[in-house]
């Protein structure tokens, strides 16, 4: 089995061809910033080809047999599965990733995957009883038709197809622009698997080029009915008040800042277990990765201890190199970004425990402890394997520290006393939040998204069901009806 080609390139129609913008885009190793490929950019001509080319699509495609829709994506499951190095290998050079996280990605890329296979049989409309003698009322739910996909750079993959799939699935064609530092890992490769599974052309589209270029026009677009964006907040509500002047829908997975809350008697051991993974894990760049640590001052220490003993430990540097668990930020902006709110917030009075230094794009995982909530590190979200410990007192205090932000999409509690724990998690203002586990999980039958400045909808399972189909209300008078007074 030959490797893929020709992954620089835009896929529109069910053909292969440079952009027709001016801007060319360096794809770069975040590791070592050599260059992977340049990318002839897409232009707004490219997007109108590619709208109205899964226009045309989405006319046959979203009437296709349900069968026919869950065989094409099984195939596609089955390939990637036979594709499964190739992918890795891509991940950690384009993304960074680790092993660990790349074999982490493709798991759970095939897993939403297969549980979209199943939708083209789980997509139902209604029978249900009228108020008018005589009558029936029937709902019908339908493809949207066109869907537009903005995805992320840090799990591209995954975050790409955790879209692209159950569209598909559901009778959808979509156009798909990625992140512009991952085009493979995020658009391109995805694409050449679906165009191996024998997905009909115009189905699939990929756009790539500048957000700054391309962006607006692409979420503006009058053929698209909704716009699916895994992204940062400030992008995201830009994104809503376009999509809102367009009258589309939106299904926007934004930032968090989530907290990671360890009560006064929970097990430190398994707390700062989950910890490690639930912080460091693709190097703190995950939406989900837990951004404060808020403990019990009765076993801070303790916890703090432990925490840095554990971290210490971690290898990190080049992802090829064998036992690494800690690779590079995505570019080096990142990086300064994250080294700024470090700086002040150890000006500000948080004590450094360990790590801090960096090599290139490499940040050794770094633990704070003594951090108020109003620190940089803790109050901007980290995207960064820095660890920032909040220490409390009270659970109202905790409460308090875990509302304060304007995110909401993951947390964590960590009590020996469950129904307390769960008590508490129910008063934090969050998508989704895990007793005695970490902040980062997402199963393709849960739902997955988040509160306030976090987004909106909800990815996977049935509840992508009501975000990527439309459902339409047809009556059928089957008695004469009694118009009085008008007749």
């Amino acid at each position: 089995m030959e490797s893929y080609e020709n992954l620089n390139l835009q896929f529109i129609d069910g053909a292969w061809g440079k952009g027709n913008s001016d801007s060319v885009i360096k794809n770069l190793n975040p590791f070592d910033e050599s260059l992977i490929h340049e990318i002839q950019a897409s232009s707004e001509e490219d997007l109108d080809a590619a709208h109205e080319a899964a226009s045309k699509a989405a006319e046959s495609w979203g009437k296709e047999l349900p069968q026919k829709r869950a065989e094409i994506i099984q195939k596609a499951v089955q390939i990637l599965e036979s594709r499964k190095e190739e992918v890795i290998e891509w991940l950690i050079k384009e993304a960074g990733s680790t092993r660990v996280k790349a074999e982490v990605e493709v798991q759970i890329t095939m897993g939403i995957m297969k549980e979209s296979a199943s939708f083209p049989t789980r997509s139902h409309g209604y029978i249900f009883d009228s108020l008018t003698p005589g009558k029936e009322s029937r709902a019908y739910r339908k493809p949207l038709g066109v869907i537009g996909i903005i995805s992320p750079w840090n799990f591209p993959l995954n975050l790409s197809m955790r879209s692209i799939a159950p569209a598909i699935a559901l009778g959808n064609a979509i156009v798909l622009k990625p992140a512009s530092q991952t085009p493979v890992t995020g658009a391109t490769i995805a694409a050449k698997i679906f165009e191996e599974a024998g997905l009909p052309k115009g189905v699939f589209n990929v756009v790539i080029g500048k957000g700054s270029e391309i962006g607006d026009y692409f979420v503006k677009h009058p053929v698209s009915k909704l716009i699916s964006f895994t992204g940062s907040t400030p992008v995201g509500r830009n994104i809503g008040k376009l999509a809102g002047e367009a009258v589309k829908k939106t299904s926007l997975e934004l930032g968090g800042n989530n907290v990671f809350v360890v009560m006064k008697d929970a097990d430190v051991e398994k707390a700062v277990n989950a910890a490690m993974f639930g912080k460091f894990m693709h190097q703190g760049q995950i939406c989900m990765s837990t951004n404060r640590f808020v403990v019990h001052e009765s076993i801070a220490d303790e916890f703090v201890k432990k925490f840095t003993e554990k971290t210490e430990a971690l290898k990190y540097g080049d992802p090829l190199e064998e036992g690494v668990t800690i690779g590079p930020l995505i570019n080096h902006d990142q990086l300064e970004g994250i080294l700024q709110d470090l700086s002040k917030s150890l000006e500000a009075g948080a004590k450094k425990v360990c790590g801090g230094n960096h090599d290139g794009n490499v940040l050794a995982p770094t633990i704070l402890d003594h951090v108020k909530d109003d620190m940089p590190i803790a109050k901007n979200e980290i995207f960064g394997p820095v660890a920032p410990v909040i220490r409390f007192s009270s659970e109202e205090e905790a409460l308090k520290i875990a509302n304060s932000r304007d995110y909401g999409l993951s947390g964590a509690v960590f009590s020996e006393n469950i129904e307390k724990a769960v008590a508490f998690a129910r008063k934090v203002e969050t998508g989704m939040i895990h007793i005695n586990d970490q902040t980062v999980n997402d199963e393709p039958n849960a739902p997955f998204g988040g509160e306030k400045g976090s987004g909106i909808g909800r990815f996977n399972g049935d509840f992508i069901l009501e975000e990527f189909t439309r459902l339409q209300w047809v009556t059928v008078q089957h008695e004469p009806r009694d118009y009085a007074p008008f007749s």
